[in-house]
């Protein structure tokens, strides 16, 4: 048998109104002083609330940061680092999105260990200590409070990655209702985010092991099988609790068995066009499934049928087909954005996404299929409008 490891976090809560919890949780990782890293829409949506209450009537001292802006940006981490320093704040606390939690991970560590940010991209750079942390997900999408991953946006407007066991929390704390309500379109785009976290982590090229297996189906399983519900009935506590269940299983499966080029196909959107995540990787998505098809087709007939279980016993190439199919129409179904031009991409915009596309090697080497830059600009060509065009020269 191939040997492994596999890394998540020591403690995770899963509980319908789990936040009330937080005081016990930092009082007992010894913290008085605590910063909470947020974003204004998810404070000004009173999601903050109950847990601000409830660490004020524990008389821990409280300053929060709420300026985290989507796919955060080198400034904004640093700005939030000083704060921390000045307020000799002794942990950090994140409420919030993927964008948040990303922060809050680079802030624990960076106001500990006093290493630059420049410093750290990359795999294993950053060795140092880190201040206590603890991640609450408001959505169902990254499952960002269990990876030892932040995506940070540069001055260059390019997406680079901090990865290290370092930045795993101490304590990801799972409450559903703080999902309750999420928009359709955002529940949506998240919720295919996660699946893209399962599959790719099931087709890695590189750490794929018999535990993010195991969780990336299990994920993909919960995933599929509450979405359309959670998009059509915001309110449905059953269906909200297995989409973030789900999330967080496909976060422990990818962080320990890295995505590929679903993703390294996303991140220019985000960057360059301020694209959310979630929605710049279903933009790509069908296209690379299709583009993986030939090396990636005995996996897919593998998880084929989770999605569409008439596949179970087909031959491997039909039954690939088949799961390619139905994520097709699962999209369709909970009404995500098929083309590029939908979000403001034109023709001209095509050369550049490929050429940083091609920048993020860390996530390409893991993708079934060897991706060259003609290749990314066909699947980007194909996602504006359904229409191949020539691969530009040079």
């Amino acid at each position: 048998m191939t040997p492994f490891t596999f890394q998540t976090c020591p403690n995770i809560l899963f509980e319908a109104g789990a936040s009330a919890k937080l005081p016990e949780i930092v009082a007992a990782l010894g913290a008085r002083r605590v910063l909470l890293v947020t974003d204004r829409g998810v404070r000004g949506a009173g999601l903050t609330e109950r847990a601000e209450a409830a660490l004020a009537q524990a008389g821990l001292h409280l300053a929060v940061f709420d300026e985290v802006a989507a796919d955060p940006p080198a400034a904004v981490i640093e700005a939030a680092t000083a704060q921390a320093r000045a307020g000799e704040c002794d942990l950090v606390l994140s409420i919030g999105g993927g964008s948040a939690l990303d922060t809050a991970k680079l802030v624990a560590y960076l106001a500990r260990s006093h290493d630059r940010l420049d410093d750290i991209y990359g795999v294993g750079l950053a060795r140092g200590q880190r201040l206590p942390l603890v991640l609450v997900p408001t959505t169902a999408g990254t499952g960002s409070e269990v990876t030892p991953i932040s995506i940070v946006t540069t001055p260059t407007s390019e997406k680079k990655g901090v990865v290290s066991s370092r930045l795993l929390p101490d304590w990801a704390v799972l409450d559903p209702d703080l999902t309750l309500g999420l928009p359709p379109a955002v529940t949506a785009a998240t919720g295919i985010d996660a699946m893209v976290h399962a599959i790719e982590a099931y087709t890695s090229r590189h750490r794929k092991n018999p535990i993010s297996d195991q969780l990336a189906r299990q994920a993909l399983a919960l995933l599929a099988g509450h979405i359309r519900t959670a998009c059509r009935d915001g309110g449905n506590g059953e269906a909200r609790a297995g989409m973030l269940l789900g999330s967080m299983l496909a976060g422990m499966a990818f962080a320990n068995a890295p995505v590929a080029a679903v993703h390294a196909l996303a991140y220019p959107i985000g960057a360059l066009f301020h694209v959310p995540h979630g929605l710049s990787n279903a933009l790509v998505l069908m296209g690379v499934m299709r583009f993986n098809l030939p090396e990636a087709a005995g996996l897919y007939a593998e998880l084929a049928p989770i999605l569409d279980p008439a596949a179970a016993g087909l031959p491997p190439a039909e039954a690939a087909g088949r799961f390619v199919a139905a994520l097709d129409a699962l999209c369709r179904d909970c009404a995500v954005p098929a083309s590029l031009a939908a979000v403001g991409i034109g023709e001209a915009d095509l050369p550049r996404l490929a050429a940083d596309a091609m920048k993020q090697t860390r996530l390409l080497v893991n993708n079934p299929r060897e991706v060259t830059f003609a290749d990314a600009f066909t699947i980007y060509s194909e996602a504006l409008d359904g229409r191949a065009r020539p691969v530009p020269a040079g």
